[in-house]
């Protein structure tokens, strides 16, 4: 109980060191993002892609290690389709690789350097993929142990750099959710607490979506502090329609040539029911992935400009709606904040 205690009013310490306000997601505020190079104004995002990636180690946690890759084969290999994303009027760009699969936060500024891009990186643990990615001490720790290894990610810097986490990543597999999963999502909500950085959740299916909402409120925290990742993959709309309704933004990825038509259909439903304003859209593409030759192939990022895009206005979605989508909703999505029920 005295550790417990001990804890909260640390978590209530830092939130007090953070200059971060407490606020209400209805509320008005001078709203911030964090990129790999520091600090900017959520206004200055622009047109945005809310999930993608650059490189991935899929080998798991307790195999992944320094030296696995070469970073300037990394960096030849993915400026072009990064500048090319960048022509196309990307402005800002999700980087959704945790740590444990991959993430390397100076490979992603010095990409940052060179394309002028707004880049973000998370800090959390991804536990879907039948928790393969999980480190051993997610088992051994508490969830409030875990959030405040994250939390220290945003106050200090991540892996002796200063650069700083622009949300939270996690995954989990279909419901039910498991024991760690469990913890990690507690563990997203107290670190979202003490940070105000926004929870992307790699989701399973609708009623793992549900799980972890009921979760976070338990915790205290509003739905609206919540992406949902990988929406598309539930079939069932009103997952989708309920999840909005709620306040949660729905995150409806991968987006490629063949799943077009699909995407289309699930943002045209969303602007039916009223709920474009809950809406994100991204290819989830790339990526480098370690251990493959030159890192196997690698995915463009032109997609949602060359062919979604103009779907949509075929359509009849105006001007307006298409920056809701990729400026606005990004901006409030990704703002930092405490969203607190």
């Amino acid at each position: 109980m005295n550790s417990r205690r001990k804890f909260l009013q640390h978590v209530v310490a830092l939130t007090a060191l953070s200059s971060i306000s407490k606020i209400s997601y209805a509320e008005e505020a001078d709203d911030f993002v964090m990129t790999v190079s520091g600090r900017i104004d959520a206004s200055a995002m622009k047109l945005t892609l809310a999930h993608e990636h650059i490189l991935v180690d899929f080998i798991g946690a307790d195999k992944i290690v320094p030296g696995r890759y070469k970073p300037q084969e990394v960096i030849d290999i993915a400026l072009p389709h990064l500048m090319a994303a960048k022509n196309n009027g990307c402005n800002t760009f999700i980087d959704c690789t945790p740590a444990f699969l991959g993430r390397d936060v100076k490979l992603l500024k010095t990409l940052a350097d060179k394309t002028g891009l707004n880049i973000l990186t998370p800090t959390g643990y991804y536990g879907a993929a039948k928790e393969k990615h999980v480190p051993a001490i997610a088992y051994r720790e508490t969830a409030e142990q875990l959030a405040n290894r994250w939390t220290n990610e945003w106050k200090n810097g991540i892996e002796g750099t200063d650069i700083r986490p622009g949300f939270i990543k996690t995954g989990v597999d279909n419901a039910p959710l498991t024991e760690v999963q469990r913890k990690l999502i507690k563990a997203a909500a107290i670190t979202h607490q003490a940070t105000g950085l926004t929870i992307g959740i790699h989701t399973g299916n609708g009623l793992a979506a549900d799980e972890q909402l009921t979760i976070l409120q338990q915790n205290g925290v509003h739905p609206s502090a919540r992406i949902w990742i990988h929406a598309q993959s539930e079939l069932d709309k009103t997952f989708h329609i309920r999840s909005a309704q709620r306040g949660s933004w729905i995150s409806f990825d991968g987006v490629n040539a063949q799943s077009l038509k699909r995407h289309v259909d699930l943002i045209l439903s969303m602007k039916q029911e009223g709920l474009l304003k809950n809406v994100l859209v991204s290819h989830d593409s790339g990526w480098y992935h370690v251990g493959e030759p030159n890192g196997g192939t690698f995915n463009h990022y032109n997609t949602i400009f060359t062919d979604l895009i103009p779907a949509l206005k075929e359509k009849g979605f105006s001007e307006n709606e298409i920056k809701l989508i990729f400026e606005d909703n990004p901006a409030k999505a990704f703002a930092v904040k405490v969203r607190t029920i």
